[in-house]
Order: structure tokens, then sequence, then C-alpha cells
């Protein structure tokens, strides 16, 4: 695709996972990468292989939750390029369990990450890249952000965040030349399951209740899904076919999703009461 030719694109999250694959994706396309992760090791890593692949790539440690870092690396990073194409606010976390076991710290830090997260980096790239006429904003949400997402109540708040503010702004930047894009992906492949925090309960007993067909997509297959809905200017660019189709069943019918919702949580406090049994 050559929209992304020579294009300067920021990439947070980019060390692993969705972020990981957009930013070897982006590579891949002639864009020049920048490669920003709390785990800054990790983003050298990227950064590092992109190169020896003949990209243009450079790694920033970036803790998304400081506002003044966000708004820095985008100023920053436009002053060095001349122009900012694309920010990706891709960062995130996961908290799992039911919300009567979770306390407010719990709250607290995934919105931070997640909604405040993608608040600081929209709202600096939008200033630089109205003043500029031009530019792209792609905000990851996810397929709970476009339904009843049961044990990851809070996870699914931050995310319905993402897609409204990502639907709104796109109204108001169209006649400002900028475009704005959410994208939910379904269920992928990354570390985020590993790295999530399990309130009172275990990955294994919150993924029981996943349905024993779904396959996970592999985080690169969604990167290049997503970059293929960003180079068509997609508004909402759900990833993997349970997201699209749960998205316009709920749309459609939304008492069949609250009892698919009902079902799940029975599902899940069937197992948890044979884990404590010890069957």
């Amino acid at each position: 695709m050559n929209i992304f030719r020579d294009k300067t694109a920021i990439v947070t999250g980019g060390a692993s996972g969705i972020g990981k694959g957009l930013c070897e994706e982006l590579g891949k396309y002639g864009a020049v990468v920048v490669v920003a992760d709390l785990n800054e090791e990790e983003a050298r890593n990227v950064a590092a292989s992109l190169k020896a692949s003949g990209g243009r790539a450079e790694a920033v440690k970036l803790d998304v939750t400081n506002e003044g870092d966000v708004r820095g690396l985008i100023n920053e990073t436009a002053a060095k390029r001349g122009k900012l194409d694309y920010i990706f606010n891709n960062a995130g976390i996961g908290i799992g369990g039911v919300v009567q076991d979770m306390d407010l710290d719990h709250w607290k830090r995934i919105v931070d990450v997640n909604q405040w997260g993608v608040v600081y980096g929209t709202l600096a790239a939008y200033k630089v890249m109205v003043k500029q006429g031009s530019g792209h904003i792609v905000n990851t949400a996810s397929g709970a952000g476009l339904v009843s997402s049961p044990l990851l109540t809070a996870y699914s708040m931050t995310k319905h965040a993402v897609v409204g503010l990502s639907t709104g702004l796109r109204a108001e930047g169209a006649e400002q030349g900028v475009k704005v894009s959410v994208v939910c992906p379904g269920f992928i492949d990354t570390p985020i399951f590993d790295s999530t925090e399990y309130v009172n309960t275990s990955k294994e007993v919150t993924m029981s209740i996943v349905p024993p067909k779904l396959k996970a997509m592999s985080a690169v297959d969604c990167a290049r899904a997503t970059l293929r809905g960003v180079a068509r200017n997609r508004g909402i660019i759900p990833v993997q076919a349970p997201a699209y189709i749960l998205w316009w069943l709920n749309r459609l019918s939304p008492r069949i999703m609250d009892g698919q919702s009902r079902k799940m949580i029975r599902k899940y406090r069937e197992a948890v009461r044979e884990k404590r049994s010890g069957g």
C-alpha cells in the first residue's frame, strides 16, 4: 500500500502484540516508524529488526499515562520529520473478573492507560494535524467496545469510550483535513491475555467461556486488516469475523446479545465453582 510510503507514523504499545504487528507492516510499506512503548528494550528490538530489514524506525520509551511525555513525543516527531502523518494510539492493558471483586484502584489503572492514554495521544496529534491540514488518527478499541463484555466490564467501558471519542472526532476532523478511525479487534493472539490482571480468578477460568471453535487471529494478520481499513479511511474497523458479526447482531437485536452475555456469566460461575470444589 503506497499510501504509507515515506509517511511518519507513531505507534504506542509498539513493542508487542498488535502494536508490534503494526510497526512491522508499516515498515514493509515504507513508512518511518516511531516505536513507542513503556518497555524500552523491546521497543528497541522492534526498531532494530525493522532497520535490519531495510526499514526506517526509531524506538522511544513512553508512558502513555503521562500527558506531557505523550504531547512531547508528538510535537518533537512532527518538528523533526516536518509532519506527523499517522498516530496509532494502541497501548492498552486488561483487567478481568467480576465487578464485585474489583476495587477503585483497578478502575483507575485501566482508565489511565486505555482511556486517558488514548485521549492524550488523540488531542496532541489532532492539534498538530489540524495545523498541517492533514493526518490520520487511529485508535485501538476492541470488539468489547462494540458489544457488552461480562468479566471484562472495566476494559469494555474504556473501549466503548475510545469508540465514542473516535467517531465523534471523525465528524469534527473531516472538514479540517484530519481523518479518524477506530479499530475493534476480536480474539487476537497477543500477550495481553498473559499480562491481564485476573481479579480473584484466573486466565484459565476466564477463558473457559470462550467458544472452543473460536480461533485467535495472529497479531500480524490483525495489523494487516487494520491498515487496509485505514487506507480506505474506514471510520470503524472491526477485525475478525466474530467482532463484525457480534457488532451487527447487537445493533439488530440487543435482547439476543443480552441473553448471550448472561449465559457467559452462568458458564463462568459454574467454572469457578468446579475449580473451588476441585472438580
